[in-house]
């Protein structure tokens, strides 16, 4: 498996948001229409031999999902008879995808040494081990000469139904250098919401459930947005989107209407696993 050397971490001598904008121009392509997507919107095939690389972040503690994660990172907990990983890995090879770069820190030489190089799913895998936490946007600043061409990110604690060929070409054809992956939570309310006019209640719901527009932790990214990302430094997805909002940037939103599940916390893992085999029980029967 290849390794990416870290660079020297440096001090900023200026802020990214500070850097010259690059054109989205210079990474747009001729796209043929084709269908329409869960997003609403037109969806466009692309080239697969120019959009093959996806990175996946797998150096995160997993603090929350502890004891689990003492023992095994938590790209690696079971899903079934596969792990997150394995999961995630052959749903890229199923879109096109033949290339997957691991950023890893956290038990990184367990991570590596258990998926190889890819053999095993078919398709190249290679890592970028961090130095030091970076966040998640910061490993992509040691990855700056091996993403010439539009490429996906995604955290590697999340399972989805979703079709990555559709988003990276949306992605690829909007004039924006970053995609957003967004979806529906629905989060319970412990008490009931009482309605009403001036002094008199008219009505009261009870516990009702809030929903919220989320970030599903999934990104269609064009080369540009690597000049914003600072060497050697924790730089969140939160950063990237405001340094991009300061400076005018645009960025893009697909809505995802698929299954989604976000294994972060104990509960949330444990639910995953119920709610992504009867996914798959779905898929198989339509």
């Amino acid at each position: 498996m290849t390794k990416t050397r870290a660079p020297e971490k440096r001090r900023l001598t200026s802020s990214p948001c500070s850097r010259r904008s690059a054109s989205n121009s210079d990474v747009d392509r001729p796209i043929t229409v084709d269908t329409s997507c869960s997003s609403g919107v037109t969806v466009f095939r692309f080239r697969l031999a120019s959009l093959n690389t996806a990175v996946i972040l797998a150096g995160g503690l997993g603090t929350r999902l502890q004891p689990l994660t003492n023992i095994v990172p938590k790209p690696l907990l079971p899903i079934g008879q596969s792990t997150v990983m394995d999961i995630q890995i052959l749903a890229l090879k199923k879109s096109g995808f033949d290339h997957v770069i691991i950023a890893t820190n956290y038990m990184a030489d367990y991570l590596e040494s258990v998926i190889g190089d890819g053999q095993r799913y078919g398709v190249k895998v290679t890592v970028s081990r961090e130095p030091e936490r970076l966040g998640t946007c910061g490993p992509l600043s040691l990855l700056r000469d091996r993403l010439v061409e539009p490429f996906l990110m995604m955290n590697g604690d999340i399972l989805t139904s979703l079709d990555f060929a559709q988003l990276m070409a949306f992605a690829s054809q909007v004039k924006a250098d970053l995609t957003v992956v967004t979806t529906e939570f629905t989060t319970p309310f412990r008490f009931g919401r009482v309605v009403s006019e001036g002094h008199f209640i008219t009505a009261i719901e009870e516990k009702p459930d809030f929903k919220t527009e989320i970030l599903a932790g999934i990104y269609g990214m064009k080369p540009a947005v690597l000049e914003l990302i600072p060497d050697a430094t924790y730089f969140g997805i939160d950063d990237l989107i405001k340094c991009m909002l300061a400076t005018k940037r645009p960025i893009a939103k697909f809505v995802l209407k698929d299954y989604w599940a976000d294994i972060g916390q104990l509960p949330d893992y444990e639910l995953a696993k119920e709610t992504y085999q009867i996914e798959q029980a779905r898929h198989r029967r339509s």
